[in-house]
C-alpha cells in the first residue's frame, strides 16, 4: 500500500464530504469541488475523517491510493483555505494588469499579451511585476500559472522573464573569447 494512502484526511468544520460509488464532492465555504473515483481504491468515511484503501494489491491500484488521497486532501484544503500562486515579472518594461477575468501582459513583443481566466480563478496584480492567482483548485492554478509562465519563460543569461516567485533561476555565465 502507498505510504501517503496511510494517512487519512481529516475534515475540518464547515466543509461537507459526500460520498456516492464513483465519485466524491467536497463543498466549503469557498466553494465546491467534485472527482470522479476509480474502483481501485475504496474510500470510508469515519467521523471527521476519510480513509483510503486500495482494493487488490496490484501496483496500479496501490499508486492510485496514495493518488486519490492526494487529490482528496487537497480537495479539502482547497474548499477550506483555498490556493495561491504568485508570479514575478522580471524585464524592463514586462508588466501586467488585470482586468476582471483578463490578465493583459507587454512581455517584450511587439504584441499585448491577454489571458482568459478560467471559472474559479481570480487573478489580482499588486504591482506591475506580481500576479497573484487564487481559487479553490489546485490543479486549475498550477496549470493557470503554468501557462501564463510559457508566454515568456526565464531565460538564463539575464533571468528575464515570467517566474514563479520561489523559483530560483540559475544565471550562466556569458561565453568568452
Amino acid at each position: 500500500m502507498s505510504r501517503v494512502a496511510k494517512n487519512p484526511v481529516a475534515i475540518p468544520e464547515k466543509v461537507e464530504v459526500i460520498l456516492t460509488a464513483n465519485s466524491i464532492a467536497v463543498n466549503g465555504p469557498l466553494g465546491k469541488l467534485s472527482q470522479a473515483l476509480t474502483n481501485a481504491v475504496t474510500l470510508k468515511r469515519e467521523g471527521e475523517t476519510v480513509t483510503f484503501a486500495a482494493t487488490s494489491d496490484t501496483q496500479h491500484s496501490r499508486a492510485m491510493s496514495g493518488t486519490v488521497r492526494a487529490l482528496v486532501a487537497n480537495m479539502v484544503q482547497g474548499v477550506s483555505a483555498g490556493f495561491t500562486r504568485k508570479l514575478t515579472l522580471v524585464g524592463v518594461g514586462y508588466k501586467a494588469n488585470a482586468q476582471g477575468e483578463m490578465l493583459n501582459l507587454e512581455l517584450g513583443y511587439s504584441h499585448p499579451i491577454s489571458h482568459k481566466m478560467p471559472v474559479g480563478v481570480t487573478v489580482v496584480t499588486p504591482t506591475p511585476t506580481e500576479v497573484i492567482l487564487t481559487g479553490t483548485d489546485k490543479q486549475v492554478i498550477g496549470q493557470v500559472a503554468a501557462q501564463i509562465r510559457a508566454y515568456r519563460a526565464p531565460e538564463p543569461y539575464k533571468g528575464k522573464g515570467v517566474r514563479y516567485s520561489d523559483e530560483v533561476v540559475a544565471i550562466k555565465e556569458t561565453k568568452k573569447k
